[in-house]
């Protein structure tokens, strides 16, 4: 992993991103660094094995956002790792609330080194308490000849697609959206969120329609990362897979209003090299939602059809309760 000062900047060529197309990477050579790699990944080491994360995009819950998090959590337990590692797996439980107004200190323990695979462990901490706790595995690379997948879902490119912020554009250009509609999707559009997402089938919130439980996206960290350690880009791209995860155990389900939504756990596997500031397709669906939680399943999927990481999360999801006959 890089140096707490810059963890964006490579000390080693080993786990190199690579299978990407090459004009999309010559597109974003000219591109400011991406925002993930400068600020919100960039740890300060305080001492052996703790560091201290700060916040840069907070959503309108004003909740911590749980890809940070993770995300950060991530980056410190890969800097107790030796250079010839890749993280192959983490796994992640969401204890408390996190406070916006103070950074978080991430404490990391050397579980296990072993010769192929190694555990570190990682408590966030504020105030004095874990607010997430995760454990991360690496691995030395071990070629096989068992190996499959899924094949990936036939969608448009993202280059026919509108991003989000056009989408919510064109929703506000509809003279019948409901007020509380539109203040909500000027608020979305005023934030500055460090991930840039096409949506492929885009979830009909506004006229209250119910869905499967199911989306796809097109995503990818805003900015240029480039090619550097694998891990970088994992820990990018566990920020990135907690963006409107856990919402779709909602689609089908418009006609309740959320009164609280929250991550219990993420966990997530990765399986090949990836450039975490490529397009990467995110197939989401839940197969279950009951007892106030939701759960979900993702997948996501290089450009050229390489299945690069898998999640799954399951969510706390609290709904307004509606009088008998009632309709919103």
């Amino acid at each position: 992993m890089a140096s707490p000062a810059d963890p964006g900047r490579p000390e080693a060529p080993e786990g190199k991103a690579k299978g990407e197309a090459g004009g999309e990477e010559a597109s974003q050579e000219g591109d400011l660094r991406s925002v993930l790699v400068t600020s919100v990944l960039s740890l300060e080491q305080l001492d052996l094995d703790l560091f201290r994360g700060r916040h840069y995009w907070v959503p309108v819950t004003q909740r911590l956002f749980g890809g940070q998090i993770v995300g950060q959590a991530l980056v410190a337990a890969a800097k107790a790792v030796s250079e010839d590692v890749q993280v192959h797996s983490l796994h992640c439980y969401f204890v408390r609330a996190g406070d916006p107004t103070v950074p978080v200190l991430y404490q990391v323990e050397r579980t296990r080194t072993g010769k192929s695979f190694s555990v570190r462990s990682v408590k966030a901490i504020q105030h004095g308490k874990p607010i997430l706790i995760c454990q991360a595995s690496f691995q030395q690379d071990q070629p096989s000849p068992v190996k499959h997948q899924f094949h990936m879902p036939d969608v448009p490119l993202p280059e026919e697609l509108l991003t989000q912020e056009e989408l919510i554009q064109k929703y506000l250009q509809d003279p019948n959206l409901l007020d509380r509609y539109r203040q909500g999707l000027n608020k979305m559009l005023a934030q500055e969120v460090p991930i840039e997402i096409k949506p492929v089938n885009p979830p009909d919130f506004f006229h209250r329609r119910p869905q499967e439980p199911k989306q796809l996206l097109w995503v990818r960290a805003r900015g240029h990362i480039g090619e550097c350690d694998m891990k970088l880009h994992c820990c990018v791209a566990a920020y990135i897979s907690d963006y409107a995860f856990l919402g779709t155990a909602l689609f089908p389900h418009q006609h309740h209003r959320v009164s609280f939504m929250v991550s219990l756990d993420h966990s997530m596997w990765f399986h090949a090299p990836f450039r975490a500031d490529h397009w990467m397709l995110y197939e989401c669906e839940s197969p279950w939602a009951g007892g106030s939680r939701g759960l979900v399943h993702g997948r996501l999927w290089r450009r050229d059809g390489v299945l690069a990481a898998s999640c799954a999360q399951e969510g706390v999801i609290r709904v307004k309760e509606q009088p008998s006959g009632s309709k919103l």
